[in-house]
């Protein structure tokens, strides 16, 4: 029998485990730390063997196959010595795709791949049988073994293509691409660029890239190294023959000659970057045959993703923002570029090598005081005070929320958007932004 190691106890780790022992592999989950009470219950009722705070190496190395868990670095000693032994490590996107034919959609990008991805699966549901996975919901893995359904939209981190070798989505979206998780890639922008354009590596002719026209990182590298895909670029500045541009603010989409209009008057997402979100996402849906009028209904009632710019209450006239999903200074960009009003900002976390200067005109026309959460926040002080009045330090939810409702007066925004992973002091985003609304609700 085959033996699969699948390193990593998580979502996409128990989705591998299950997936695999249907397949008639011998399947061992080992992880590092510790693995969730709720995923031990499902390994033990499979009889699928596990660990946990440990990786027991002769275990592992006797592999024929290892499922690496995205969260896993390459630097890490377990995985050194597996790729000394040159055993085969594959990601679940990859895994996952072998036992299924269906028509897959793979979204990735530095941000605005969830919006995108649950906008695309919001659209295509209304009228296709549709699984919605990768870096969001249900793994991938498990979804084939459940429901196996005839298409996919599949939400996709570098990291997750880091690990492919044959996986080739029918249709790719890049949404744009800035510096972000720079530790993982040796702080070489090019490495995470290259990382990302993974996803259309295995693409023919027959299969689309949907991608950004306005994002300079993205067309620069396109021209250097030529993909073989059909191209369908969206912008908001320029016309396209084949894709989707905005004029007088109507989305026009164009594929094989054949062209459908979307005003964007009633899109229930605002922001630009929304504009763009949702050029991606109908023009997947225009390829694969949904009708006009599902797409404008669909863009219409979509209404959004938790911890991205959600509005979470009005106290006192002053709204207050739950962005904890901004895990980068590009996604804070868009977060400032949306306020209308004058903002309270609360940012900070874990900084993966951000530079700040992309925010500064916002924040000097914009913030009117910043709450800094983070362990360290040494480099937002350095950058920022000079541009504020009031900046001030916390590492505590509770009390950067109150604080916030000491400095804000009526008609102004409060705005939870770190621009920094949440591991200093939380579980992860979602966490942080909970802990969030909670501190506003108990206000």
């Amino acid at each position: 029998m085959k033996q699969l190691v699948v390193l990593g106890g998580g979502e996409s780790g128990i989705g591998t485990a299950l997936l695999g022992k249907a397949k008639g592999y011998n399947v061992f989950v080992s992880d590092k730390g510790k693995i969730k009470q709720k995923y031990k219950e499902v390994l033990i009722h499979n009889e699928i063997e596990w660990e946990e705070e440990m990786h027991t190496e002769a275990r592992i190395l006797d592999a024929d196959l290892i499922m690496k868990s995205p969260g896993i670095p390459e630097k890490v000693p377990m995985v050194k010595r597996i790729r000394e032994c040159g055993i085969e490590v594959v990601s679940e996107i990859e895994f996952a795709s072998k036992y299924t034919n269906a028509t897959i959609v793979g979204i990735t990008g530095s941000n605005g791949k969830t919006t995108t991805a649950s906008l695309t699966h919001h659209i295509l549901k209304q009228e296709l049988e549709v699984g919605l996975a990768g870096n969001i919901g249900d793994s991938f893995a498990k979804q084939v073994l459940d429901s196996d359904y005839k298409n996919y939209v599949l939400e996709i981190s570098s990291f997750q293509l880091d690990d492919i070798a044959t996986f080739k989505p029918n249709i790719a979206i890049i949404t744009n691409i800035t510096p972000d998780h720079l530790d993982r890639y040796n702080y070489q922008f090019e490495n995470y660029i290259a990382s990302k354009f993974r996803i259309a590596m295995n693409q023919t002719k027959e299969d689309y890239l949907i991608y950004d026209a306005d994002d300079e990182v993205i067309t620069n590298w396109l021209k250097a190294n030529p993909v073989k895909s059909t191209l369908l670029p969206f912008s908001l500045t320029k016309k396209v023959d084949n894709g989707a541009y905005l004029e007088d603010k109507i989305i026009k989409i164009t594929i094989d000659n054949n062209q459908i209009d979307m005003p964007t008057s009633n899109l229930a997402l605002e922001g630009k970057h929304n504009v763009k979100n949702a050029m991606a996402a109908s023009t997947v849906a225009h390829l694969l045959k949904i009708r006009k009028q599902t797409i404008r209904e669909s863009l219409e009632n979509f209404h959004g993703v938790e911890h991205r710019l959600e509005p979470v209450l009005k106290i006192n006239k002053v709204q207050y923002i739950n962005d904890s999903k901004a895990t980068n200074v590009n996604a804070t960009y868009y977060a400032l570029e949306s306020m209308d009003r004058p903002t309270v900002w609360i940012v900070g976390g874990e900084d993966k090598g951000n530079n700040y200067q992309e925010l500064f005109s916002f924040v000097n026309e914009k913030v009117k005081a910043i709450i800094c959460l983070g362990v360290n926040n040494e480099k937002l002080l350095e950058n920022f005070s000079s541009m504020v009045d009031v900046i001030v330090e916390t590492q505590f939810m509770t009390e950067a929320v109150k604080i916030a409702y000491k400095l804000a007066e009526a008609g102004d925004n409060v705005l939870l958007s770190p621009a920094c992973a949440s591991f200093d002091l939380f579980e992860n985003y979602e966490d942080r932004g909970r802990q969030f609304k909670d501190a506003v609700r108990n206000l």
